[in-house]
């Protein structure tokens, strides 16, 4: 079992904040030490209370699921000697209600696209096989009950 951790840190800053107009802007920070601005999304709190600037929760719940599918292609290609020069996803979610009538983010879609060089190239069916396979061993795409695509960009 390995854990985790993430810190996330907001504070008041004199706001009064009973009158529900207080800044959603807040820090996440990472274990490497790395900080990032957070803040809700403008579609469920309008600014000034949100920063638009800022990373919302379900822009970092898309991104996770792109990194980590990237990261274990990275791999899988890696290993089958496929020289990979640049990966670049545009990542769709689709917040909606669910079956339970409740707001979720019921799909996303990763759309990679993949530019290989050397000699070695591979097949379409193989990136797809290889897009499979990352989606498989996906740790964070087995961790959630949406909906998860891919739809890499040949």
């Amino acid at each position: 079992m390995t854990h985790y951790t993430a810190e996330v840190l907001w504070l008041r800053q004199g706001q009064d904040f009973l009158d529900n107009r207080y800044s959603r802007k807040h820090v996440l920070r990472f274990d490497g030490g790395l900080e990032v601005p957070g803040s809700s999304s403008p579609h469920v709190v309008s600014p000034p209370m949100s920063d638009t600037s800022a990373v919302d929760p379900k822009e970092a719940f898309i991104a996770s699921l792109s990194s980590c599918h990237m990261l274990w292609f990275l791999s899988i290609a890696a290993k089958q000697k496929f020289r990979i020069d640049r990966y670049f996803d545009a990542a769709l979610g689709v917040m909606e209600k669910n079956a339970e009538e409740k707001m979720a983010m019921t799909v996303v879609t990763l759309r990679p696209k993949v530019h290989f060089s050397g000699e070695r190239l591979p097949t379409q069916e193989q990136i797809s096989q290889m897009h499979h396979e990352a989606h498989e061993q996906c740790f964070i795409a087995n961790s959630v009950k949406n909906e998860v695509r891919c739809e890499p960009v040949l």
